[in-house]
């Protein structure tokens, strides 16, 4: 789970509905103060959301970048649909193009550079798949070329079992006896638990399943006409580096590691992954 410093959006984001053919989906919106020359469009990981992204607002905004960092269905603030086969991955990646045409149809400055954490990147990786059109670039964090390693796979099973008899507030109790949140947010964990509780069960388990039976599409992705950045810490427990780095390699893609950082490097080490992602970004 990335634990975020805070779920307060800095002052140059702000809250808001991005309306699209398929349905709402809350967003932040961070837009520099003297214009955007670009325009990023961020999806989160597993149990994650777009406040994943929040250290990396302001100082992406302060490169000319506008960001939109957006819950997908069914996480958090944005509604979900109580079935699983709703959170098929073609079901999501057709919500991201639907995101994507709405921001370029309100304008988006530069065109949109799509960028995945984790899930987040497979799915995005599915959307460029169905239409590369919409997009300049697509940046894969810390997001493998298949499915997850082996012990986080028993603990996608584990969560999935468990919630198939649990409510969401038990399941809760029992991750944060296994695992504290360390002061993870100001409110000291409450942030963290709310954001749980607003999670659609069937979301978890259904994407928790994708991961852990994800084929291996990089010859696809490679074939496209995209440039393509992978970008990770120097560890990694979901996918291993050493997979990454060969990933990147079939790609032809730029390749970061971010030092000090694992699986969430927009949370650990957030001025450094906004300085890479905005140097793949110019280059673009």
């Amino acid at each position: 789970m990335s634990r975020p410093p805070t779920f307060a959006p800095p002052a140059c984001a702000r809250a808001r509905t991005l309306s699209t053919e398929r349905g709402d989906f809350a967003v932040l919106d961070a837009a520099p103060a003297d214009g955007a020359h670009s325009t990023a469009l961020l999806l989160p990981g597993y149990t994650g959301s777009k406040e994943d992204f929040i250290a990396l607002l302001e100082p992406l905004a302060d490169a000319g970048v506008r960001v939109v960092s957006v819950d997908g269905r069914g996480q958090y603030e944005t509604a979900g649909a109580d079935r699983q086969d709703a959170y098929s991955q073609a079901e999501l990646a057709r919500d991201v193009l639907a995101q994507a045409a709405a921001l370029g149809a309100a304008g988006a400055p530069g065109g949109i550079h799509l960028l995945g954490h984790s899930l987040g990147g497979q799915i995005a990786r599915a959307a460029v798949l169905l239409d590369a059109a919409p997009f300049r670039s697509l940046t894969l964090m810390s997001s493998g070329p298949a499915e997850i390693s082996p012990d986080q796979q028993k603990k996608a099973r584990l969560l999935a079992d468990t919630l198939s008899r649990w409510s969401m507030a038990e399941v809760w109790q029992a991750m944060r006896a296994m695992d504290p949140p360390e002061d993870a947010d100001i409110g000291d964990g409450e942030d963290l638990r709310r954001r749980w509780m607003r999670h659609d069960p069937a979301q978890l388990i259904a994407t928790g399943a994708q991961l852990s039976a994800e084929p291996d599409r990089v010859d696809e992705l490679a074939a496209l006409p995209l440039p393509v950045h992978v970008i990770s810490g120097e560890s990694d427990d979901v996918w291993p580096v050493p997979l990454l780095d060969v990933m990147a390699q079939r790609l032809g893609a730029r390749r970061t590691v971010i030092e000090g950082a694992e699986h969430s490097p927009n949370t650990a080490r957030p001025r450094e992954t906004a300085d890479a992602l905005v140097s793949f970004w110019e280059s673009v």
